[in-house]
């Protein structure tokens, strides 16, 4: 099946668009310049498509980024919080729609060049924060495609991970032999992974769980034990466990 997969260039669409090209024709990698601080995951998604020597399009939608306002992840007026995804303070990196509007322009995309599939990597840790990373919302989504694109080829939405957690993402993309140094995950978008972010405490938990080495240079690379600890001792379980 012909599949555009959507690449931010983190753990989770880089094993993504491994997968696709195992299992399936990987036609293109699709990501997107939102105005996101960032923005140099960009460069990971690039390196990943020319690594699987597909096609990769970035999407400008910067002003639209801007008028997304009040996240920490389109306002420097807004600090990216550190600690758990659980924790209540980490709605505040929520980008109000990103998925939708970014879906619906990946499905343009496919009908335009005859894909047959959009994947995308959302996954049950995504849950808790993001509306639009749930069952839900991805199974509506498709409905709404299909009546949007009707008489013009089926597309599927492909969410293989929908269901797991990215303690299992970790474990597949080693089985897939990701070269995981060549993704970035953190927020904070500075020179290495800062540690202390949600994604970075996610990111460093999931590999602990999978038992897999982390290869990821990060600024304080023991946090996210207490950060986990104090999530779970207040009764917050863990976001890794979706």
């Amino acid at each position: 099946m012909k599949t555009i997969v959507i690449c931010s260039g983190g753990l989770d669409s880089v094993t993504l668009a491994h997968k696709v090209a195992q299992e399936a024709t990987l036609s293109r990698l699709v990501s997107f310049d939102y105005g996101q601080r960032h923005a140099k995951e960009l460069t990971f998604a690039a390196r990943c498509a020319d690594r699987l020597r597909v096609p990769h399009d970035i999407v400008d939608l910067r002003a639209v980024g801007a008028l997304l306002s009040g996240s920490s992840l389109t306002s420097d007026a807004v600090a990216v919080p550190d600690g758990h995804y659980a924790e209540e303070t980490m709605r505040i990196t929520v980008v109000p729609n990103r998925n939708a509007i970014m879906l619906t322009i990946a499905f343009g995309i496919a009908s335009a060049q005859g894909a047959e599939a959009v994947a995308a990597a959302v996954h049950g840790g995504d849950h808790f924060i993001y509306p639009d990373c749930r069952p839900g919302f991805c199974e509506a989504f498709a409905t709404m495609q299909s009546h949007a694109l009707e008489g013009m080829g089926p597309i599927a939405f492909q969410t293989p991970y929908v269901h797991q957690s990215k303690a299992d993402i970790a474990g597949e993309g080693a089985r897939l032999a990701v070269p995981f140094a060549e993704t970035w995950s953190c927020y904070k978008g500075g020179e290495v992974h800062c540690g202390r972010c949600g994604t970075c405490v996610e990111r460093r938990e999931a590999f602990h769980m999978a038992g897999v080495e982390d290869p990821t240079d990060y600024a304080d690379p023991d946090y996210w034990v207490s950060a986990v600890a104090d999530a779970r001792a207040r009764g917050l379980g863990s976001r890794g466990e979706g």
